[in-house]
């Protein structure tokens, strides 16, 4: 997942930056970094955690000067949650310093890895990020921008990349264009961002997406595009389903919108006769509202979710049972109490959560609980970004409907179907990768085995 932001001509450059990470802070919440230059010198700030705890007060930010900067907020996906691993990544090579933040995930960064070490590359990271930054220091291509589109000839996956030099900001997006990278404009500045969300913060026009298989390149000349691979799209649709922020437009398509629609269309294949509609919060709020619009059922706010729980290590005698679901969500018995309830969620992935929330609102007095999904059954892991564990973890992978429905203890539970996901979000099945739901997987066939 991880949100990726870059600035260039902009005097508060690294400022804008930092906001713009807050904006993007549920792509990722592991670590943060921000890494700035002049044209000249390079500064650089990362940290374990959110935001807010890497960038405590304007101290953090002073050493960070320059008209250009980058910043990352990291989910891990590939390389441990570490601080050595922490991005953007900098580096100093016979091109001068390179800095990088990525979003996304390469498939074959293990074979290009052994590959490189074979010809003498030391690394310093267990990230496939770093793998770009080895082809490009090792291309004897004449330019930057040359050897940029040979490295990203070489690698494959899901990559939303903004690279930072001296005298450039670089925006790459795969050829797939699994995950969204977008542009906005004001007068002479430009910023790129995973989500146009960043740039209502800061009050930057939409301009424009990264292409997938572009590289836009932004410098006091302007904007230069340049076209390296046959466009190809296999959006992830999870960033319709979970990740992206709502009021964010991802995939020329409201978020909100869409969820809206995943509701209304869960509602017509999976009806059920009950009194209220609870959506998990946060995530499955919009998808609520659509089914509640759509089913003619009240929708309640019957789990409120603690949005301040951050990391706690003092839990209690084992007596409080689902303790860690309980400091994050809590259910309201003034609205479920005697209640026929339809609990609507993004997903089930091993099944122990939702398990969890059943019995929480059971025990809140709720007479019925039936769960519907706005996706179908998850049944493999993914390889482009998103930190799903092994087949054998994922309960629908292993268990039928009615065994899940069963192990959760749901009255009911129902799934949203392919065709309904892929109408909802409002574009082509061809145009979105599936593989989570069907478990085939786009470019796999393409890796090349290591030796």
């Amino acid at each position: 997942m991880c949100g990726v932001v870059g600035i260039i001509g902009n005097d508060e450059a690294a400022n804008h930056a930092y906001l713009a990470l807050h904006a993007l802070q549920h792509r990722g919440q592991e670590s943060a970094g921000i890494v700035s230059t002049n044209g000249y010198d390079f500064h650089e700030k990362r940290g374990m955690g959110l935001v807010h705890s890497v960038f405590p007060d304007k101290s953090a930010l002073a050493r960070l000067t320059g008209h250009a900067a980058i910043g990352h907020a990291r989910y891990s996906t590939a390389g441990n949650s570490c601080e050595s691993n922490i991005q953007p990544l900098l580096a100093k090579c016979q091109r001068g310093k390179i800095a990088i933040a990525h979003n996304g995930n390469l498939i074959n960064a293990q074979f290009l890895r052994e590959k490189l070490e074979t010809r003498g590359s030391i690394f310093s990271t267990t990230t496939d990020t770093e793998v770009i930054l080895h082809l490009i220091a090792g291309s004897r291509a004449e330019s930057f921008s040359e050897a940029l589109l040979e490295a990203l000839g070489q690698i494959k996956g899901a990559f939303s990349l903004v690279i930072l030099t001296a005298d450039a900001l670089y925006a790459v997006r795969d050829p797939q264009g699994f995950r969204p990278l977008v542009i906005g404009r004001f007068e002479n500045s430009w910023t790129v961002a995973s989500e146009a969300c960043a740039f209502d913060l800061l009050g930057v026009p939409f301009l424009r997406k990264v292409e997938p298989g572009e590289v836009v390149k932004l410098s006091a000349e302007g904007l230069e595009s340049i076209q390296f691979a046959e466009p190809n799209p296999q959006h992830c649709i999870f960033e319709l389903v979970y990740f992206s922020r709502p009021d964010s437009e991802v995939f020329d398509r409201s978020v909100l919108l869409s969820r809206e629609k995943l509701g209304r269309n869960l509602a017509r294949e999976h009806p059920v006769t009950a009194d209220v509609v609870v959506p998990i919060p946060d995530s499955g709020v919009a998808a609520a509202t659509g089914y509640s619009l759509e089913s003619g059922i009240p929708l309640r706010m019957g789990i409120i979710r603690n949005h301040y729980t951050g990391r706690t290590f003092i839990e209690p005698e084992q007596r409080i049972r689902d303790f860690g679901i309980r400091l994050k969500l809590n259910a309201v018995r003034s609205v479920l109490s005697g209640k026929r309830v339809v609990l609507i969620d993004d997903s089930i992935v091993r099944g122990t959560t939702s398990g969890k929330v059943v019995r929480m609102v059971k025990a809140a007095g709720a007479t019925e609980v039936h769960m519907r999904i706005t996706c179908p059954p998850t049944i493999s892991p993914c390889y482009y970004g998103i930190d799903t564990p092994r087949a054998a973890e994922l309960i629908a992978a292993n268990q039928g409907v009615e065994a899940i429905r069963e192990s959760i203890g749901a009255d009911s539970l129902a799934y949203l179907s392919l065709q309904g996901l892929c109408q909802g979000a409002g574009q082509q099945k061809e145009e979105f990768c599936l593989s989570c739901f069907t478990g085939k997987h786009p470019l796999l066939h393409q890796i090349q085995k290591p030796g």
